[in-house]
């Protein structure tokens, strides 16, 4: 038995009880995690709503929730099987806006809040009802598209929204009209205090991961992108016209693709976005970016 003199009032010595602690507890890297498990980052705003999601799809008090805003410093992990699937649900700290992050503890829970976003396979981007999508809400829904992951856009505290004939549908578009870049992610309506709609959220959370990890063979995908070019063809350059010779899908999480060209110049954005739209609309990649890479043959 060891002895430690602390003070609970200025935090003196507490570091060396943590750590006394730490060493009784068994080792378990992050990557040592089942291959299996579904890792769910839920990022957002502060006083969104995470915690209480969490603590509705536990039907326990299993986080802290407070009025407080910031009141999560870390990410905590909570693991949950559904019947035969396996889920790691990661609530972080909130994005405050980058000006108002003054102290270390602030900026460390950014970070906290970033690495959780890189570890995981399916990003929750939870949005308050009442205040609709901020600068800050772009900015992490941008951080998890441009890593890739697999995205659902949460409308938070639906139940406290005012409601007439059709004002779902506006609300939707609205979202989709301001975060425009992500008019793939599915989005669920929610109330994490009364747990409307919540029920809905591990199928779909399951459909977006597989989509997120889906592999298509370079048959299928030639056969594919030969279509979409037989419908609307390639741009020309100053008389020259870009021509494809091939794909191939070099990764997933997300799918990216490989096509292979003449003059990678004349392949232009726009040209992208439509062979895009046509993978979308042969397979099913609801809830995931796709990256495309162009190379010259």
């Amino acid at each position: 038995m060891n002895l430690f003199g602390i003070s609970s009032t200025n935090a003196t010595g507490i570091g060396d009880v943590l750590d006394e602690i730490y060493k009784h507890f068994k080792e378990k890297s992050i990557m040592e995690e089942d291959e299996d498990t579904i890792k769910v980052a839920i990022i957002g705003k502060p006083n969104v709503g995470k915690s209480s999601l969490i603590n509705k799809i536990l039907g326990e008090n299993r986080v802290i929730v407070s009025d407080v805003p910031g009141t999560t410093r870390e990410a905590i992990d909570t693991f949950i099987n559904v019947e035969q699937d396996k889920f790691n649900f990661i609530d972080t700290a909130g994005i405050r806006r980058h000006s108002k992050i003054t102290d270390s503890i602030e900026k460390y829970s950014r970070i906290r809040t970033l690495l959780a976003i890189e570890r995981a396979d399916i990003c929750l981007i939870m949005i308050d009802a009442t205040e609709g999508v901020t600068a800050q809400d772009a900015k992490i829904a941008g951080e998890a598209h441009e890593l890739g992951k697999g995205i659902i856009i949460i409308i938070n505290k639906w139940d406290i929204y005012e409601k007439s004939t059709g004002v779902l549908e506006k609300y939707q578009e609205k979202v989709y009209n301001e975060l425009a870049y992500l008019k793939y992610a599915p989005m669920l309506f929610i109330s994490a205090k009364t747990g409307q709609r919540v029920e809905k959220l591990f199928p779909l959370i399951k459909k977006v991961a597989q989509n997120n990890n889906r592999r298509i063979t370079t048959g299928l995908l030639n056969e594919t992108i030969n279509e979409a070019i037989s419908i609307v063809q390639p741009p020309t350059d100053r008389g020259k016209r870009l021509k494809i010779y091939y794909s191939t899908q070099v990764k997933a999480k997300p799918p990216t693709f490989v096509i292979f060209v003449n003059n990678k110049d004349i392949f232009h954005f726009s040209y992208e976005r439509y062979l895009i739209n046509q993978l979308r609309n042969t397979f099913d990649m609801v809830g995931t970016p796709i990256k495309i890479i162009i190379r010259e043959k």
